[in-house]
Order: structure tokens, then sequence, then C-alpha cells
């Protein structure tokens, strides 16, 4: 299991600049950005100089490209806003295999018209779900023509929303390029302490095999973020639990400052290496 971070955590519009700083922190891998690039983080091109200075910036500093986020809301009520995410994902999924990655995220999206992060209560609606599927639908064909997998992360304030729905998801594409991306903090949140275990287990238990990224922030009592290590998940159970389903991919730091980076990278490498040694 390789300890790394979301690359936007570290200033710089270069890639060979951002890898290295990843590096110093105490990392192993990224989850790109192309904002890194200096391109914005939904780019609707990317040239091939472009990707092959990502490539050879990850040669040039050991530094993995584990996954590289094209979180578009996908069910934008903005059909303009929709279509240049749309566009953003095809042009990156086009290139992560020649910046030597194939894991691209998306965001499964919200109807809220400003923040793919918010909640609203028409995601719950079944023609929010058909519209979802339908946008998986067009994207998912662009992943399988590039050999590239389509990231899902369970977030309380998307359409999939949590591991049952993550579930109805994978049940929608069998055979697709779907898989899952496991975070403890979406997973606990507004669930009370004495249920934290179970909801986990419950959610490994479920899509742990059809996970093939792990994030890593944490989320204090009062259900803020927090950097891993400084909240109240339980991040040996996690990785236990992670490890039970076979899982030795990437597990990526985010929900921090880049001056928090290196205490974040030094905790959950030495979590890592418990569950080795």
């Amino acid at each position: 299991m390789r300890v790394g971070v979301f690359a936007k955590t570290f200033e710089g519009d270069h890639p060979a600049t951002v890898l290295a700083a990843s590096r110093d922190a105490g990392f192993g891998t990224v989850q790109y950005n192309m904002a890194c690039s200096g391109l914005g983080s939904l780019p609707e091109a990317i040239s091939e100089d472009a990707a092959r200075e990502v490539r050879e910036a990850s040669a040039g500093t050991g530094i993995g490209i584990a996954a590289i986020s094209a979180t578009y809301n996908m069910t934008d009520p903005d059909p303009e806003r929709l279509a240049a995410g749309r566009r953003a994902f095809i042009a990156i999924c086009e290139r992560a295999p020649s910046m030597g990655c194939h894991i691209v995220t998306v965001c499964s999206g919200s109807k809220h018209a400003q923040d793919k992060w918010r909640r609203h209560p028409s995601n719950d609606d079944p023609q929010s779900w058909t519209e979802m599927c339908r946008e998986f639908d067009i994207i998912c064909d662009h992943a399988d023509r590039h050999g590239v997998m389509v990231g899902v992360e369970p977030e309380p304030a998307n359409i999939v929303c949590d591991a049952g729905r993550a579930v109805d998801l994978l049940a929608a594409f069998p055979g697709g390029p779907i898989r899952m991306v496991l975070d403890p903090a979406n997973l606990i949140e507004d669930v009370a302490p004495a249920s934290h275990e179970r909801t986990i287990d419950q959610a490994l238990d479920r899509l742990g095999p059809m996970t093939v990224l792990a994030h890593a922030k944490d989320r204090h009592a009062d259900g803020t973020v927090a950097p891993a290590g400084k909240g109240v998940v339980d991040w040996p159970h996690f990785l236990r639990g992670l490890e039970a389903c076979g899982f030795d991919g990437p597990l990526i730091a985010h929900g921090m400052s880049q001056s928090d980076a290196p205490a974040v990278a030094e905790f959950l490498t030495g979590q890592v290496r418990r569950r080795v040694l």
C-alpha cells in the first residue's frame, strides 16, 4: 500500500515542481490534477507535450501517478457546464495512459446548482439517478476505449452517497470500468461514534473487491475535516479492513494544508508499516 497525496496540495503549475514537493514531503505517489500543469482542473484539451511533461516528471522524481482527477458534476442542472465537464473527462481519459495512469476519478454529482459537494433534495429522485447513469454510459464508453478505470467515491452530498448506492451503481454497469474510491471520513459522516467500525466494515464487505483507491482525510468530532491522524477515524481498523479485502493500492491523503503534509505522510506511512510488520 503506497502512501500518496492530492498533487494539488502543493503550489505550482508545472508537474516537476509539484511532484518534487510531494516527494520531499514524504509521499510516493499522487492523485494528479491538471491544474498542476497550469491547465486548470478540467481542461478541454491536453497536448501530447503536456502529457509527456507529467510522465517525465513522474520518472524524474520517482513519484507515481496513481489517478487523475476529472471531477465534474455528472448531474449538473446546467447543460453547458455538464457538457464542458464531459469534454474535460474525455480529454483527461485520452491522455491518462500516456501520463502513466489508468484511473480517472469523477463525481457522481448533485442537483445543487452552485456546488457539486452540497446535497440537494432532488438527488434522491429516480430521474436524477437515470440522468447520472446516462452520463456514466457516455464516459464509460470512452474509458473502455482507452483502457482506463473510472473511480467513483461515495460522497454524502452526491447521488452515490453511500455504500448502498455505490453497490447499485456497480450493478447497473456489470463488467464495466467503474471502480470504487473509499474514504473512511466520508463513510462515517453523520454516523454515531459507536457505529463507526460497523459502518466501515459494511462498506468494505460490499465494495472492497472493487476498490482501486483509498482516500485519507479525517474528521474532528464536530464533523469538520481534519488531516489524517488528527480526528476520529480509526486508521488501524480501516487499514486492517482494506488488507482483509486484498487491497494493495494507493492510499491518497488530502483535506490538509501544504504545511501539514509532511506530518500526514509520516503518520500514514507509519500506520501502513505497522500493517506489514
